[in-house]
């Protein structure tokens, strides 16, 4: 308690103007070189700070009084100071302060000190070869979420390095049934990215499972996912995916930290990197949001994305309640990391957690997605139309209960890119479109419980209409790990520190419900051969029906448990159905009809050449 009135206290006194001119421009963290490691951190007002290092055991091996440069302190030690473990003190008004470096690319498990790291060093076989998925257009995207330790926990799937960042590396992993799961599985089922939730440093909270949204260090791989060296078993996992031609993005969590109190920022200039007066004000919902606005919070999340850009070959990023970071910094991140990969995928949440004191006009949120036309941010409306409220489990959208007209008009926007004149893009590129996400229900359990606990039978026919207007709308395709096989986390909302039997990916499911893992697979061919193809396209309803169509392709989405038939007669090539989808045709028919609730999308024929 002490601590956090010292700390509110000097939030009080610190004059934001007279720091903003004595910002430092230049590298930060420890420099490393076999010859010499140089440490340098900035604080432009303390009296005096120290270095200390300390052996594997945490025994301190030395000390030493840091040089006073430019706003900066700095101390240059001889040597190589290779897993040196360190820390910092400053001495200011006569109150010591003792943290870790901030931009530390390798910490201790419980994050109190940073690792000195060769990073030219720590690198598997074949990572001078490696490289960035490669171009693809940002809206014909297909993500894949998963957590790390989601991915391989099961204990029908038959991973040897369960929870591990190398579990992703394993070859020929079998289910209970026999069935290929894994990296393979995911590469096999059509994806062009996988999303991996925070893999970054963060603290567990006390509990054994964490989704790892209480971010501590952003440079330094999770301690938790590694069997002894995080930053080479991380390499380890891009590179692999890289080889099967799968892009990695990594969640990160740049809004807040943790801990405000305890966090190196805090610690290093108390006051500065966080918002708030004589209060941290709380937009993320978790004590406090950083001051993305402020010039060296900006210069170290630039520092940071660019850092793991460089060195972990990263594709994307997906930012954590990117409504906490202002427009600008944002601006600045597209155009730094277009420099070193110009296919990077950027994407986030256009909200915020809470009320935030940043000005509506200056946030990323959705409201402002034209002042970032090379950003996309998650289609909230999509997702509610089709579903329901997120926040209240029992209400429905157009598969589960409301197939009306004004729950089709925001999947109608995505499905045709175009959007009314009140939606916050007219550019379908910006639009993450999606159904289920690691927060709130997962699908099946959102079907389940609005549904009244219907028959498996009619959730499978929602679930699989819910996947077609994903797949076959404008704009990047985005599902969770397991979505396709009808997973379920027990009815929690919010599963982040609850055990693995809940948030584990059920492999076995692979088999049990093989149909709807099908008919994804064939949707995602679908949407890669013929991507847009009813973009601009009209569309009439029909009791209960909704035609639409374009050029010589036609969709029917039936609403209804009856046939319905179209007075269009010819040859028409059927390529997804109530039960199946393919980017081969299914089937030709004479006449184009629907058999009951479900999706239809024919190619007709007739006027071929």
């Amino acid at each position: 308690m002490a601590l956090t009135i010292f700390l509110k206290n000097m939030m009080k006194k610190i004059d934001l103007q007279e720091v903003e001119k004595r910002v430092f421009r230049g590298k930060l963290g420890a420099i490393f070189t076999p010859e010499k490691t140089v440490f340098r951190f900035w604080q432009p007002f303390a009296e005096k700070a120290l270095l200390r290092l300390y052996n594997a055991d945490c025994e301190q091996i030395f000390r030493a009084e840091m040089h006073r440069k430019n706003n900066i302190f700095e101390y240059e030690k001889r040597g190589n100071c290779e897993g040196f473990l360190y820390d910092f003190s400053v001495i200011e008004d006569g109150c010591e302060r003792v943290f870790a470096d901030a931009y530390a690319c390798a910490v201790t498990p419980d994050g109190t000190r940073g690792i000195v790291t060769d990073m030219r060093k720590n690198t598997p076989d074949g990572w001078e070869n490696d490289r960035f998925l490669g171009e693809i257009e940002q809206e014909k995207a297909v993500i894949y979420e998963v957590s790390v330790r989601d991915f391989s926990m099961d204990k029908h799937a038959k991973f040897a390095s369960r929870g591990k960042f190398i579990a992703f590396c394993e070859e020929n992993v079998k289910n209970s049934y026999g069935d290929e799961i894994g990296l393979n599985y995911i590469k096999n089922l059509g994806v062009t990215h996988i999303q991996l939730m925070p893999i970054f440093d963060f603290d567990s909270d006390g509990s054994e499972y964490n989704w790892g949204y209480n971010p501590r260090f952003y440079n330094a791989p999770s301690n938790c996912y590694s069997l002894n060296n995080a930053v080479l078993e991380l390499r380890e996992l891009i590179c692999c995916a890289h080889k099967k031609g799968l892009g990695v993005i990594a969640d990160v969590v740049y809004n807040h930290a943790f801990s405000v109190e305890n966090s190196s920022f805090e610690k290093q200039v108390p006051g500065y990197f966080f918002r708030g007066d004589e209060e941290f004000s709380n937009g993320s919902g978790c004590g406090n949001e950083v001051a993305s606005e402020r010039f060296m919070m900006i210069k170290f999340i630039l520092d940071s994305l660019e850092f793991l850009t460089k060195e972990y070959h990263i594709d994307g990023f997906r930012f954590d309640l990117m409504g906490l970071l202002d427009v600008q910094t944002m601006r600045k991140i597209e155009r730094n990391l277009r420099k070193i990969n110009p296919a990077v995928l950027l994407y986030g949440e256009g909200w915020t957690g809470g009320v935030s004191p940043l000005l509506e006009r200056l946030r990323a949120v959705q409201g402002n997605a034209k002042k970032l036309p090379e950003i996309a941010f998650f289609n909230d409306s999509f997702r509610d139309a089709v579903k329901g409220n997120v926040f209240d489990k029992k209400d429905c959208g157009f598969v589960n209960g409301k197939p009306d007209y004004a729950h089709f008009l925001p999947i109608f926007s995505s499905i045709s890119g175009k959007f009314s004149e009140n939606f916050w893009t007219k550019n379908s590129a910006q639009t993450i479109n999606y159904v289920e996400c690691h927060d709130n229900l997962t699908l099946f359990d959102k079907l389940k419980i609005s549904l009244n606990n219907a028959g498996s039978e009619c959730i499978i026919s929602a679930e699989k209409m819910s996947a077609a207007l994903i797949f076959l709308s404008c704009g990047i395709a985005f599902f969770q790990a397991g979505q396709e096989f009808l997973r379920s986390k027990n009815f929690s909302e919010n599963s982040y520190n609850l055990p693995d039997k809940i948030n584990s990916i059920k492999w076995n499911l692979v088999r049990k419900n093989l149909e709807i893992v099908e008919y994804y697979r064939g949707l995602i061919a679908f949407r890669k051969r013929f991507y847009g193809v009813f973009r601009d396209c009209c569309f009439e309803q029909i009791d209960g029906n909704f035609l639409l169509a374009k050029d010589r392709f036609y969709m029917i989405i039936n609403t209804t448990n009856c046939r319905f038939n179209t007075n269009f007669d010819g040859n028409f090539e059927y390529f997804i159905d109530e039960n199946s989808a393919s980017n081969e045709p299914l089937y030709t028919k004479k006449r184009l009809y629907s058999a009951d609730f479900g999706v239809i999308v024919a190619r007709r024929i007739d006027d071929e050449k």
